[in-house]
């Protein structure tokens, strides 16, 4: 009786000691943005978007949640963006097994091997999207911000952040030019953090005349709140989420017209902007009642873009601005 009750306790022992092994490895932290580190990753192999050949288009997005779990969004149509009309999305979680093969169970089954994702008699193969606009040069007259190194000293605080893709600006930066109305294109990546959620995940934020915030988070597969990747920090949802998976280079272009005043002081106009997020518009001319949490206060004159920090090491490259008049 005793041996079988040592037997037993050392059972429960090993099982609860798994389980904390389990639930720490899924809640340590993990923030890469070095390229070379993700080779050979099984997660981040399987995780990104998934569109089928047929031309009745289907397609997939499929976000990491850590230690070889996933969630799975199925697109009837393509996908954000893409064909997709956002009126129905079939959920599931995926979970990888040793020989690397994910198993896709709930709204629909299937599987994910070496990037290929099996659905019933559906296949869809792993793509990686660009934007229409990543790479777009800077027109004549527009000021460059940055473009290579040593125009981090555009930037107060700011650093190059040297990877093996390239050298890069840091976060937690203010340019040193200030801007009234203008048209800017940046370009920006988010890190690999499977392991972190909702605003720990991939957090940093473009704020125009370091007053009203355009949120970068990695947002891969959400539903596009005004917290979330495109939308307008507390004030405007993206219509559609068209933010990229982690390790993506992503786009922003902005057109923004100031907020006019009296003589008074008084605003007698709001702010206003048209943003694209990858190529697609996702704010037409929507206006800032006021300046954004974390903004500096609405006034008349021209204000300085801020890259905000919040501790996760996003990327940004290919930044200039074209001055409207």
């Amino acid at each position: 009786m005793f041996h079988r009750l040592v037997i037993v306790l050392l059972g429960v022992a090993l099982v609860a000691t798994l389980t904390m092994c389990a639930q720490k490895e899924k809640t340590e932290r993990i923030a890469i943005n070095e390229p070379t580190k993700l080779k050979g990753d099984p997660d981040f192999k399987t995780q990104g978007e998934y569109l089928s050949d047929g031309e009745k288009k289907v397609g997939a997005q499929v976000i990491a949640r850590g230690a070889g779990e996933f969630e799975v969004k199925i697109l009837d149509g393509g996908l954000p963006g893409e064909g997709w009309d956002k009126k129905s999305a079939k959920k599931a979680k995926a979970k990888l097994s040793e020989d690397g093969v994910a198993a896709i169970t709930g709204d629909v089954t299937g599987s994910i091997n070496n990037a290929v994702m099996t659905l019933g008699d559906v296949t869809l193969k792993k793509i990686e999207r660009k934007s229409k606009t990543l790479g777009e040069k800077a027109p004549e007259g527009a000021a460059v911000l940055f473009a290579k190194e040593g125009d981090e000293e555009n930037w107060s605080g700011g650093k190059i952040v040297e990877l093996s893709d390239g050298k890069f600006l840091n976060v937690g930066v203010k340019s040193k030019q200030a801007f009234g109305a203008f048209k800017a294109h940046f370009e920006f990546r988010l890190p690999w953090m499977p392991n972190s959620t909702g605003q720990g995940r991939g957090n940093s934020g473009v704020y125009i005349q370091d007053r009203y915030e355009c949120q970068v988070l990695d947002s891969f597969g959400l539903s596009g709140e005004n917290n979330e990747c495109g939308g307008s920090y507390s004030q405007h949802n993206a219509p559609v989420n068209m933010c990229y998976p982690p390790m993506l280079w992503q786009t922003y272009d902005i057109e923004f017209t100031p907020a006019q005043f009296g003589e008074d002081g008084k605003k007698t106009r709001n702010a206003r902007a048209t943003i694209l997020h990858n190529g697609v518009k996702i704010h037409d001319d929507v206006e800032f009642p006021k300046e954004c949490p974390g903004g500096q206060k609405e006034e008349a004159k021209a204000g300085v873009f801020q890259l905000q920090n919040h501790g996760d090491p996003v990327v940004y490259r290919n930044i200039w601005v074209v001055e409207k008049r």
